[in-house]
């Protein structure tokens, strides 16, 4: 048997993280057994379709490497793969089960159901549930409020008594009392498939052998069971996933403005960071292995490692995957990858590759840069007790004095780069019998006005120039002049 899954996305907004992880362990499940990824875009309720959002769907399945073999867009041989286009197909299974007495046609208004509704909710029967009234409808019945017009919807019929059962992978073995099953609608009364019968009767269609979808599916599969028992069919295998949560009372979702994968990609999260740790949100490695490359990730999936707790999404995790992934990369990739976000602040003459090394191995997320040197074409106000240094024994004073000794160095200085700079700094140091800090780091303080930069006073000097290094030290000098206490 070839194991064939699908990723079924509703085309309503951007791409949730928890969608997304659905995504990658639909695909996991399908690769790790050299199966049939599918994607299938669900669009049947097309009061919540957003303009654009299926190409949000496809641009972020690309972008993680998660590559579907079948789809709207590549085909297939089970297509249309998108279920707007599937309508005729949907009507005629709905009337098959009303002819094998697994569905029925019911004829009850809004206003009907809204007001029994109530009265049960008001006689303390939990939430309303349908009361069945169509179900005893003979044929000639149903057929005169057809020929008349009258709107309608199909429902299936549950059985009253007895339990449905099946087994999850996750989870395990499912029971269910019937007693609890709604007479679930089927078909609309515009016609429309609901999303629960639309997705039975697809996944039969396209050979779908796993279903990989979110743990609040748990208590109506055996809804779906029934439907493929109804119809003679095989039911496919479930995968049912914990749900991600932002805190422990809290489940993520769009709906709440929770961070989407576009939202995290404009923070400046790296795809291949955000994907391995989506594996790890809800699964365990067998190993306590923490990074994947996703070829790593098929070879070592196995479903049943999924937990069954929810999952809370941290993201000081994500942070600490995304630097690591940052601090992996080349020093070509960094910079091509960091200076949209230093050209976005820093429009003066820099070393720019300069800059990059120095930022790599100090960013955790891109968007960490900005702020990181905006000093360099704004000087920031800042108070002179940024000069103070317990290690390196400076305070204000010392670094008027390392300052007053440096300018005139560097302002001789002919060749301008990290080494020259450097071999004055600490020739100046060792001159004055003093060590290294208590000369280098007044410079840093008097180039940046920040306590923490990327690279030390000789870095700066060397990405920011000879023209801007002697300006900001001549302004810091004159600064300490006047404020500091005269002998």
């Amino acid at each position: 048997m070839t194991v064939r899954t699908r990723f079924a996305p509703s085309p309503t907004g951007y791409m949730h993280v928890g969608n997304l992880r659905t995504a990658l362990y639909t695909y996991l499940t399908a690769k790790h057994e050299d199966g049939t990824f599918v994607l299938r875009i669900e669009d049947t309720d097309q009061g919540r379709l957003v303009e654009g959002a299926t190409d949000v769907i496809y641009g972020t399945l690309k972008e993680t490497g998660l590559i579907w073999d079948e789809g709207p867009d590549v085909g297939g041989e089970y297509g249309p793969y998108i279920q707007s286009q599937r309508m005729d197909t949907y009507l005629e299974y709905a009337q098959q089960l009303v002819e094998k007495g697994a569905a029925y046609y019911c004829f009850c208004s809004e206003e009907r159901l809204k007001a029994l509704y109530e009265e049960q909710i008001a006689a303390g029967e939990g939430a309303g549930h349908y009361d069945r009234k169509c179900c005893g409808l003979t044929k000639e019945e149903v057929q005169a409020k057809l020929d008349a017009g009258e709107p309608y919807v199909i429902r299936q019929k549950m059985p009253r008594e007895g339990t449905s059962c099946y087994d999850d992978i996750v989870y395990g073995r499912v029971e269910i009392d019937n007693v609890e099953l709604e007479d679930q609608i089927l078909i609309k009364s515009d016609g429309m498939p609901t999303y629960n019968f639309a997705n039975v009767i697809d996944d039969h269609l396209m050979g779908i052998t796993h279903v990989v979808r979110g743990q609040e599916y748990l208590s109506s599969t055996p809804k779906y069971n029934l439907l493929y028992q109804a119809f003679g069919w095989d039911t496919p295998s479930y995968i049912h996933c914990p749900p991600v949560m932002k805190d422990k009372h809290t489940k993520l979702s769009k709906r709440n403005g929770d961070a989407s994968y576009q939202d995290l990609v404009a923070q400046g999260y790296l795809s291949q960071a955000i994907l391995n740790y989506l594996l790890l949100l809800g699964w365990g490695s067998p190993d306590d292995q923490e990074f994947f490359t996703l070829p790593e990730m098929v070879k070592v999936w196995d479903p049943s490692r999924i937990s069954r707790s929810p999952a809370i999404f941290d993201i000081e995790k994500l942070r600490y995957i995304n630097a690591t992934y940052i601090n992996n990369m080349s020093e070509e990739e960094f910079l091509e990858l960091s200076l949209p976000w230093i050209e976005s602040v820093v429009s003066s003459d820099i070393d720019v590759e300069l800059l990059s090394r120095n930022l790599k191995p100090r960013c955790e997320i891109l968007s960490d840069i900005p702020d990181r040197i905006r000093f360099i074409d704004q000087m920031p106000e800042y108070e002179l007790e940024l000069y103070k240094n317990k290690k390196f024994k400076t305070t204000a004073e010392t670094s008027f004095e390392a300052l007053k000794l440096m300018l005139p160095e560097l302002e001789t200085l002919q060749e301008w780069n990290k080494e020259t700079v450097s071999e004055v700094c600490l020739g100046l140091a060792a001159k004055h019998e003093v060590k290294n800090g208590w000369m280098l780091y007044p410079l840093g303080i008097a180039l940046s006005g920040m306590k923490s930069t990327p690279g030390g006073g000789t870095d700066l000097a060397t990405i920011m120039g000879k023209d801007k290094t002697i300006q900001r030290v001549k302004a810091a000098i004159e600064r300490l002049s006047a404020e500091l206490p005269q002998e």
